[in-house]
């Protein structure tokens, strides 16, 4: 058996049966530990991360950011390989990290950027800004998460931030309605967070955001390349700009 690498993997989760067990098998192939930190499943979470080699520890909901360094203060190896519940280690990414460690480049940066691919109800999207983006998921465990109500991000000042090629893979939704109640849930949450930060929104700004994401991911990055079922995936995301702050403009209305 190879050993492990000095890495916590961690994840938060919810109801999430059916998905955890091959989010927490990829990470418990290459970590030195697992851990899951639930709030309050109540479904086969707990049992199906546990079978596939995680610690759970219970933690009631605290915020997206809040959670996340709740799991992260788990961690007793000195980096963390951090992954949603939906999400997977990708082919060839345990060899990349395996290589990181070994000839100590990992020790360049204190956060390492993968690359994360998302699938949508089984269509792979390669193209459109959703095939290789960028997310920091690779960190020294005593960083920590900034307050947000959603979008969530590492508090990287003062860090050295570099790219690992090794793909995460999203599997976004389970089924077309929970995603586009997913996302009604984010644009309520991003509303509230922008307005507590002073932002507002001109009578123009939902529907000239929604076009330009429009414009920038399905037709310029090529979305349209990945068939029909990225179309209406992107068709779901410049619905969601277009709330975001046609809800920032109702919400700042006295």
């Amino acid at each position: 058996m190879t050993a492990p690498l000095p890495l916590s993997g961690v994840v938060i989760a919810k109801n999430e049966a059916g998905r955890i067990g091959r989010c927490v098998a990829t990470l418990a192939r290459v970590c030195a530990e697992v851990w899951v930190l639930d709030s309050g499943s109540t479904d086969a979470t707990i049992a199906e991360a546990q079978a596939a080699g995680a610690q759970v520890r219970q933690q009631d909901w605290l915020g997206f950011s809040a959670q996340k360094n709740a799991a992260i203060a788990l961690a007793k190896q000195s980096w963390v390989l951090l992954l949603d519940a939906d999400e997977w280690l990708g082919e060839g990414a345990e060899a990349a990290l395996r290589k990181l460690f070994a000839d100590g480049t990992v020790e360049r940066a204190d956060v390492w950027e993968l690359e994360r691919r998302t699938h949508f109800l089984g269509a792979a999207l390669d193209h459109g800004g959703w095939g290789r983006e960028r997310v920091a998921r690779l960190f020294r465990s005593d960083l920590r998460y900034l307050p947000a109500d959603v979008h969530e991000r590492l508090d990287l000042r003062g860090r050295r931030v570099a790219h690992l090629h090794a793909r995460i893979e999203h599997d976004t939704a389970r089924s077309l309605d929970e995603y586009r109640a997913k996302l009604a849930r984010y644009a309520m949450l991003w509303a509230q967070q922008r307005l507590g930060e002073g932002r507002r929104a001109g009578a123009l700004a939902a529907p000239l955001h929604a076009a330009g994401y429009w414009l920038k991911n399905y037709l310029l990055r090529g979305g349209f390349l990945d068939g029909a079922k990225a179309r209406v995936y992107h068709a779901c995301h410049a619905r969601y700009v277009f709330d975001k702050y046609r809800e920032l403009r109702r919400q700042a209305r006295p």
